[in-house]
């Protein structure tokens, strides 16, 4: 039988409660307060068990806050140290159509880092030291790219500085996990001029070649000199504008961001992006196979001008289309593995 008599004149109902067996002080216990066998009063326990299941405000860290500090003071020292040289560089990706890719290659990083976000957070930051000589590193190649106007340097500079910062303020986890966004940045900057003319003239070639063999099977004679197609009605010549390096740096682009966005598996991803590069250089001999058509059947003024253009255009989506068929014949081809197995 369970005694009534109430400690401090409590009522019944209180010491009903808890008993001769105290109950509210193994409760107690078990919410992490230390109690003595005496029984408490029961504002005392009232009291504790307020402050048991009460939360805590919470604290600002001292730590955290001075690394945000840090971190603000380091991204507006590099945003002064680079402005004008990403101003420069927005002005080629404006003016010039052979890198006008540039725009989305930094919206398309930003986009996959803010998908990751969640999975990034949860990354634990250790900063380490090795990121300093990376640092140092990236505004030495600054220093030397200003000075000696080197546009490539300066600017290839800046996604090493942006490493080394990653490596000195989160870690080596956190760079391996933004590696893919960090080293797409590099589409986004132009090829040296020097280099940039070394792998256009082959092109030029291998595309003026391809347009030679082909044009014949359309009943059209042809004598290629160079890169130069000598037509019966006119020649034509394969310009470094025709070479398909625009569309074949914009497609590698493209192809690397629908591998990402449409396929998980990594060798996919790899091979679309490898894939790219054929299909581009196949559909600008297909261009200028056209064009050598319309010179000979229909018009050599048709040549130059809106449909020159437009063929540009017409080509590029022919070549995202065969872009998307390899793919769907990639899924086909593994699909059908795995059910024979």
């Amino acid at each position: 039988m369970i005694d009534v008599h109430c400690p401090n004149g409590s009522s019944p109902a209180f010491s009903t409660l808890y008993g001769n067996h105290f109950l509210g002080p193994a409760i107690a216990k078990k919410l992490g307060l230390e109690y003595v066998w005496a029984f408490p009063s029961p504002e005392a326990v009232r009291s504790d068990l307020a402050q048991a299941v009460s939360v805590p405000e919470p604290i600002s860290h001292p730590m955290a806050r001075l690394a945000r500090l840090y971190t603000g003071a380091l991204l507006i020292l590099g945003a002064w140290l680079y402005g004008p040289v990403i101003l420069r560089l927005t002005r080629q990706w404006w003016s010039d159509p052979n890198f006008s890719h540039g725009f989305f290659v930094p919206v398309f990083s930003a986009f996959v880092l803010w998908q990751d976000r969640m999975r990034l957070r949860a990354i634990r930051p250790e900063p380490s030291t090795w990121g300093l000589p990376l640092i140092l590193v990236s505004l030495a190649m600054l220093l030397v790219g200003v000075f000696g106007a080197e546009l490539f340097l300066s600017r290839v500079s800046m996604i090493l500085l942006i490493a080394g910062m990653v490596i000195f303020l989160l870690g080596w986890n956190m760079l391996r996990a933004v590696l893919f966004p960090l080293s797409f940045l590099l589409l986004m900057i132009p090829i040296p001029t020097i280099v940039f003319g070394q792998i256009t003239l082959p092109l030029q070639i291998l595309a003026s070649k391809l347009a030679a063999w082909s044009l014949p099977l359309c009943g059209v004679p042809v004598l290629r000199e160079g890169n130069i197609i000598n037509l019966p009605a006119m020649p034509l010549e394969v310009a470094q504008a025709c070479s398909g390096i625009r569309s074949l740096m914009s497609l590698t682009t493209l192809a690397i961001m629908y591998g990402f966005l449409m396929e998980r598996r990594i060798w996919v991803r790899i091979a679309l992006a490898l894939a790219s590069v054929p299909i581009a250089v196949a559909a600008n001999g297909l261009r200028i196979v056209g064009t050598g058509l319309i010179v000979q059947y229909w018009d050599p003024n048709k040549a130059e001008g809106f449909f020159h253009i437009f063929s540009g255009w017409l080509v590029f989506v022919f070549s995202l289309l065969i872009l998307f068929a390899v793919h769907r014949a990639f899924t086909f081809f593994q699909g059908r593995s795995e059910r024979a197995a």
